[in-house]
């Protein structure tokens, strides 16, 4: 296929997939069951960071997660006490266990204390077409206070060649507005220009297929190989295009 065709044929692809039908079978379901922004941005957060195995499993931990903390993520993070906390050391989804939720909860504590919230602080150190070094930077001020050494792990940092798949998607479902009902696009201080596809196996072979990757590992280099190719299909919201790679190799087995 040369560019248009190829453009034409992801385009009708990105139709196909981003419908409300997508929710029922992912984790951007965990974040629509609010209305509170803060609420829709913890419940988010929390379930991106556990998106990695079996997608039936992801979804079923997550609302684990929101039943956990009293289906009221923003009012637990700020006025959780310590037999709150007591309640989440049961909880494991893979490598991620009670230790490390109950990390993350003190985190996003500090990160609305004393930062202004989550998206006050990925808005900042905003690049040309890249959200990478906010990604970093995030994860700096997520780890800022004391810590256990194993939970850092859990979330990725671009500028150590990492994909960050599951960060880059949770500012997909955050930022992107995409007027069919799945991304929320609730934050408005960044730019869906400036998002990066969530590489994952399945987009990676698909985007290979389909001449749009060559690098072998899914990490950050093959990541802004992607990310370069996609801008040029649509600069304004290229991870709109994250349907389409994970539709074609999800759905269809492409």
């Amino acid at each position: 296929m040369n560019f248009d065709e190829l453009k034409d044929f992801l385009d009708e692809k990105v139709l196909q997939y981003n419908t409300l039908d997508f929710i029922e079978s992912d984790p951007v379901q965990i974040p629509h069951l609010f209305t509170q922004k803060e609420d829709i941005e913890i419940a988010g957060f929390l379930s991106a960071t556990i998106a990695w195995g079996n997608r039936k499993m992801i979804i079923k931990n997550s609302h684990r997660i929101i039943e956990l903390m009293g289906n009221t993520p923003y009012d637990f993070v700020m006025s959780h006490n310590e037999t709150d906390l007591e309640r989440l050391e049961t909880f494991v989804h893979r490598t991620f266990n009670g230790q490390d939720f109950i990390g993350f909860i003190q985190s996003l504590q500090n990160i609305y204390k004393n930062h202004g919230g989550l998206e006050a602080v990925f808005s900042k150190n905003q690049e040309v077409n890249s959200m990478q070094k906010s990604i970093s930077e995030f994860k700096k001020i997520f780890f800022e206070i004391p810590h256990l050494a194993r939970t850092q792990k859990h979330i990725s940092d671009p500028l150590n060649n990492s994909a960050a798949k599951r960060i880059n998607m949770y500012l997909r479902w955050m930022c992107r507005q995409d007027n069919k009902g799945v991304d929320l696009g609730i934050w408005k201080s960044i730019s869906p220009a400036l998002l990066s596809c969530p590489l994952d196996v399945h987009s990676g072979k698909v985007a290979r297929k389909l001449g749009l990757l060559e690098r072998k590992q899914n990490d950050g280099k093959a990541l802004f190989e992607l990310d370069s190719k996609l801008r040029e299909f649509d600069p304004k919201d290229p991870v709109k295009y994250d349907f389409a790679l994970f539709g074609l190799g999800v759905f269809e087995g492409f």
